[in-house]
């Protein structure tokens, strides 16, 4: 018995999703419960699951595709009979037969080898021209297996953690795919490969010869869907819609180190780890009180300026299926240490591909930061809706010139915060700043405001 598995309602005003990757293929036997695919919304990153258990029939859609709500997403035999699967819609070209003087032209990498007496033995290909290797969508493709790497989210971010590229890996799965015990394998098996010992030191020392490098003209096109295609659109549409200015402030962030080394140690007994970003959410946190307005969002199609009286403050997380902006809620609410234990909640379940809906929706102002990584400054792009967004960076000690006239080392960073021009002014931008300025160069004043 076929039985046809809509897209189902992931969220609210969702009315459609794209399928990111399928987790299954035609023939594949699913139980309940088992992820079928990933889809992307506007919203969030979530895996589908299968309601019946049975043979896949048929896929409808390949990633990229956009499905409606309530439309076929795929068709299962709940009989679980092998034999009444139906190929996918797009058929393999075949083999032209050989002609004469001349090599024949080989079937596609990806599927199966034609039928014995078919197909002619192919002449030696050239050296110098490698044959391209049609890449999955969304996956580099892998030169050890000649196809595309399979391995799940979870698994590409145990392999990332172990510092591993998960498209060397040879997969023991279906179809190839990568698993946990493919990675931990494979890690093993290089700890215990054999170190060659260094050869003695010489006096005279030998010339190398440079390798030859050749180019080879190859190309990998990667479709972008996904996480990274809504990222995409979100970016251009902010862009369009919001016309940008970034204001950015210096600041003397000696004694927020200080505080946050004194506290660090009684916040890991409680097993929280202390970074400096609560320090700053809760600085804005206070801020907004005297400039509300920077708390706020567009509503577009009323042209009306929604200020916001709770602190819903979204932090820009980094994960592997891409940029997520998971939600700190009430954070006027939270004291220092709530903050902290909320953002490392939130950002675990994050990076593990475990966020609900209702961690992702609902900031009204933006945090995001890349002090960890380097570099002096970044010029941020607004999350429209909101008005406002502040960039971190990193906070690194250098000379400066103290009020004496001293040259003195000191901890300093700058805030570079990008604004909405059409309902913030550079006044307000200005005189918001040099709120935090002295928040953060004064951080006792923070401890004053608990909640």
């Amino acid at each position: 018995m076929a039985f046809v598995f809509d897209m189902p309602e992931v969220g609210e005003g969702v009315v459609e999703a794209e399928i990111a990757d399928w987790k299954v293929a035609v023939g594949d036997t699913v139980r309940v419960d088992q992820p079928l695919c990933e889809i992307t919304t506007d919203k969030a990153s979530l895996e589908i699951t299968s309601p019946k258990a049975g043979v896949i029939l048929r896929l409808h859609g390949k990633p990229g595709d956009i499905i409606q709500v309530h439309k076929p997403l795929v068709e299962i035999d709940t009989d679980g009979a092998p034999a009444k699967a139906e190929p996918p819609k797009a058929e393999p070209p075949k083999a032209e037969p050989p002609k004469p003087g001349g090599p024949p032209r080989a079937a596609a990498p990806s599927y199966p080898t034609p039928a014995a007496g078919r197909a002619p033995t192919p002449a030696p290909r050239p050296a110098e021209v490698p044959a391209p290797i049609a890449p999955t969508a969304g996956i580099i493709s892998n030169p050890d297996t000649r196809g595309a790497t399979r391995a799940t989210p979870a698994v590409r971010r145990h392999a990332h953690e172990l510092d591993v590229d998960v498209q060397t890996i040879p997969g023991s799965g279906p179809e190839g795919r990568v698993t946990h015990e493919d990675v931990d394998a494979y890690v093993t098996g290089k700890a215990e490969a054999p170190v060659t010992e260094a050869a003695p030191a010489v006096d005279a020392v030998a010339p190398v010869a440079l390798p030859q490098i050749t180019p080879s003209g190859a190309e990998t096109r990667i479709p972008i869907v996904g996480v990274r295609r809504r990222i995409a659109e979100r970016m251009v549409a902010s862009k369009r819609t919001a016309p940008h200015f970034t204001y950015v402030e210096e600041v003397d962030c000696e004694e927020l180190v200080a505080l946050r080394s004194k506290l660090k140690p009684r916040a890991e007994k409680l097993g929280v780890q202390l970074t400096y970003m609560p320090f700053f959410a809760k600085a804005c946190s206070i801020a907004f009180r005297d400039f509300p307005n920077v708390n706020a969002v567009m509503d577009e199609e009323r042209s009306e300026l929604v200020v916001k009286g709770d602190h819903h403050m979204g932090f820009a997380c980094d994960t592997p299926s891409g940029l997520m902006v998971p939600v700190v809620r009430s954070v006027e609410q939270k004291s220092i240490l709530q903050i902290a234990a909320d953002m490392q909640e939130l950002f675990a379940r994050t990076r593990a591909g475990q966020a609900k809906r209702e961690d992702l929706v609902g900031s009204s102002f933006t945090v995001t930061s890349v002090g960890s990584i380097g570099g002096v400054l970044a010029t941020p792009i607004l999350n429209t809706p909101e008005v406002a967004i502040l960039g971190l960076n990193q906070i690194r000690k250098r000379a400066v010139v103290n009020d004496e006239d001293q040259v003195v080392v000191r901890h300093m960073t700058y805030l570079s915060p990008s604004f909405d021009h059409r309902i913030i002014d550079g006044a307000v931008a200005a005189r918001f700043v040099a709120r935090l300025k002295e928040l953060l160069e004064h951080p006792e004043l923070l401890l004053l405001h608990l909640v």
